[in-house]
């Protein structure tokens, strides 16, 4: 069981580490990144960096997976996810690309095909017996919500995809936290017994192991919305899948804060009409801009996301 986790992730690891080398010089050629005016000023030094880097970390995973793991309907729900919100990403970056400006999918355009996908894995939670509608709340107990569970489904994993999304800031930030959440839950996986989930999670995790190599400061190339909201997603669908719904807003910690930035800072900017609570946001921006360097943010970060997983992991049950 466990042998077949550890080979997802070598196996993910090494095809991004072997695609890498010819698959960025191509994305140099056609895939540059913009760079979002309201970034910090010396991210414009970035510009022109490729992009869909995320790519290389779809192709990893789905062959890691499949060769470690034998095909249930489970992996293969979890592995969907993943693949929908890598189009969704893709759609994204390709349109931003195109037009050359950090503008790609309107965010009302990304609801209206990231809220079906999370409506019909709620569904599918509520169809299979021993998933159910249950949801188990540090501190609360158990709370059932019935068919409102597939409308929270469809929340929690947007808010997931949206986090990593929003994460995906700085060289290897987003790459690093969602290995060491990746690889936390497959142990998560292999403990609610689900080796194929574990697998899956494998591969995750050594594909951005794999996609570190190639975006550690100064990046060679970025994941862009193709990977971000990919592994949101899958992390999303495998807590779902796995009944550990609270369990990942302790492991995934990182992404929670830095969503929780963003959304105050829009409240509060709105109701003050125009007053701030920090520099910037999302939250590593107003690291940023208080003088940290890129590489000790990043640094930091991964130190949080690491101790969050070792919470996680020993509440769990």
């Amino acid at each position: 069981m466990i042998d077949r986790v550890v080979l997802a992730a070598i196996v993910s690891v090494v095809i991004v580490l072997a695609t890498g080398g010819r698959l960025i010089p191509w994305l140099r050629a056609v895939a540059r990144q913009p760079i979002s005016a309201d970034a910090p000023a010396r991210h414009q030094s970035k510009a022109g960096s490729p992009t869909m880097g995320g790519l290389m970390m779809v192709l990893a995973v789905a062959a890691a997976t499949f060769v470690a793991q034998p095909w249930t309907p489970r992996l293969g729900l979890a592995f969907a996810v993943f693949l929908l919100f890598g189009l969704i990403g893709f759609a994204d970056d390709f349109l931003s690309v195109r037009r050359s400006r950090n503008l790609g999918l309107r965010a009302r355009d990304k609801l209206a095909v990231q809220t079906p996908v999370g409506l019909a894995i709620g569904a599918y939670a509520l169809s299979t017996p021993g998933l159910g509608d249950a949801v188990a709340v540090p501190g609360i107990g158990v709370v059932s919500l019935g068919a409102l569970y597939a409308v929270f489904a469809m929340l929690y994993i947007t808010f997931f995809v949206n986090g990593v999304n929003l994460t995906d800031g700085l060289d290897g930030l987003a790459g690093g936290t969602v290995a060491i959440a990746a690889f936390a839950y497959a142990a998560v996986a292999l403990h609610r017994g689900a080796p194929e989930l574990a697998a899956f999670c494998a591969a995750v995790g050594g594909a951005c192991l794999g996609f570190l190599w190639f975006n550690a400061h100064p990046a060679r190339v970025f994941m862009g919305d193709t990977g971000s909201m990919a592994l949101g997603g899958a992390l999303a669908a495998v807590a779902i899948l796995t009944k550990t719904e609270a369990l990942l807003v302790i492991v995934g910690l990182v992404f929670v804060v830095e969503s929780f930035s963003v959304i105050l800072q829009v409240a509060y900017f709105k109701s003050t009409k125009g007053r701030r609570i920090f520099r910037s946001s999302p939250l590593h921006h107003h690291f940023e801009l208080a003088g940290l360097a890129e590489t000790q943010i990043v640094g930091r970060f991964w130190i949080l996301g690491a101790l969050a997983a070792l919470v996680g992991l020993a509440m769990m049950r």
